[in-house]
């Protein structure tokens, strides 16, 4: 972990303005009838789950070029992770993946405790051959053709599931690269029947108390056709899977110009929105930093969830889920995570009463400026002094590049020599 000090150095030469800044914001948002006080505190309690595997150095298909201090395993990845919620204050969990992160529950438990985290949703893997498995996910995992390939990768969720229970976790997110690559090569309708069988395998085993989260991707790896590639199919899938299955929604799982935000304001209609991954794209499913591209879209998202937040059911889970392939990947994740903390402000200074009027009346362009003055006030002062009030740092990637971390763990864990491509 960072040593104190240097946040507090940092804080200290940076309070008076962050005061002013602060007061003079409260100022402004006060004749617009809105309290800050109570926009920080909404925005203190926010907090999105950071992704195990997204504290190592990402790639593409062609290349992976490692950085220094490449976490080595999941007790180093933690160690990360817990620095991002140590200087942010606004990642408190993290999300593990199996079988990357397995390890014995115990020590798991002592690990997230020393560095300050709890755990998030469990993710599955039947995305790729592991060395000690018997049959070869190549063709498909959950709706393989093979009956015995089908019980293994039911096999494995379920093992997720014992693991989640044993170190606080309460969901499940399933995500398959199954499909195909040619026409004809599989039947849509009988290769879907087959998903189905077995994850109601899986949902079966959930616990009371748990959520099944299943994820759409349109494409990749496979090119033709995805047996999730939509979320129409995933709506689908939850209303047969039962109450406890829910729709995740990846941010970069759609074609470019999709309205996410009606997909959200749909699931959320029909009470099947589960949960988020944020990120960002240009072109494709890119996995780039969160609002590092459309930041008015991720407020978008947002209005939607602010709309929601009336009903005291709805209660999505939020988690980053990015790939740095040029940066360094904690700080990374501390921007991205500050900037859902800043969507979620800024969704927070809407004026629904005064919009709900403009939509009723049908006058589009008071509507959309309505939404354009929350999105263009710079909520910067709130988020900075929520960091504060909670011993965070007033600026996360200033202190953190003061603290040298990554050069200090680059002395003990060994360089990574791997260039070999694939996204972690």
């Amino acid at each position: 972990m960072i040593n104190a000090d240097i946040i507090a150095q940092h804080n200290t030469r940076a309070a008076a303005d962050l005061r002013a800044d602060y007061d003079a914001l409260g100022e402004h948002l006060d004749r617009r009838g809105i309290d800050i006080a109570q926009v920080k505190a909404k925005v203190a309690k926010y907090g999105v789950a950071v992704p195990s595997w997204g504290v190592g150095t990402g790639g593409t298909r062609f290349a992976r070029f490692p950085g220094p201090g490449e976490p080595r395993g999941i007790f180093d990845k933690l160690d990360d992770c817990g620095v991002i919620q140590q200087l942010t204050k606004a990642t408190p969990s993290v999300s593990l993946h199996i079988p990357w992160d397995k390890a014995p529950a115990a020590d798991l438990n002592a690990k997230a405790e020393e560095v300050g985290l709890t755990f998030d949703v469990m993710n599955s893997n039947t995305f790729q051959d592991q060395p000690d498995q018997t049959h070869s996910y190549k063709f498909g995992s959950l709706s393989n053709t093979d009956a015995a390939t089908r019980q293994q990768a039911v096999d494995h969720n379920i093992e997720c599931i014992e693991l989640g229970q044993k170190i606080g976790s309460k969901a499940l997110t399933i995500w398959v690269g199954d499909g195909s690559n040619f026409p004809g090569q599989t039947n849509f309708t009988r290769q879907f029947e087959r998903y189905l069988d077995a994850t109601k395998l899986v949902y079966n085993a959930l616990p009371d108390d748990w959520t099944l989260l299943t994820e759409h991707k349109m494409y990749e790896p496979a090119f033709y056709s995805s047996v999730v590639q939509d979320w129409g199919t995933n709506l689908l899938i939850a209303q047969q899977m039962g109450d406890k299955a829910k729709c995740l929604v990846d941010l970069g799982h759609h074609a470019p110009n999709v309205n996410i935000e009606m997909i959200v304001a749909r699931l959320t209609q029909f009470g099947k929105l589960g949960g988020f991954h944020f990120n960002d794209s240009k072109y494709g499913d890119d996995d780039l930093d969160t609002g590092s591209i459309d930041p008015y879209r991720l407020f978008l998202v947002f209005n939607e969830l602010v709309e929601a937040e009336a009903d005291p059911g709805f209660n999505p889970m939020h988690m980053l889920d990015q790939s740095h392939n040029v940066t360094d990947p904690i700080e990374s994740l501390m921007v991205s995570a500050m900037e859902v903390q800043r969507a979620y402000a800024q969704a927070l200074l809407v004026d629904r009463t005064a919009l709900a009027g403009y939509q009723d009346n049908n006058d589009a362009l008071m509507a959309t400026t309505t939404l354009k003055h929350g999105f263009r006030t710079d909520v910067e002062p709130i988020l900075a002094m929520a960091r504060f009030e909670a011993n965070g740092a007033i600026s996360p990637v200033a202190a953190y590049r003061a603290s040298q971390y990554r050069t200090k763990v680059a002395q003990d864990r060994p360089d990574v020599t791997s260039a070999g491509g694939g996204i972690v």
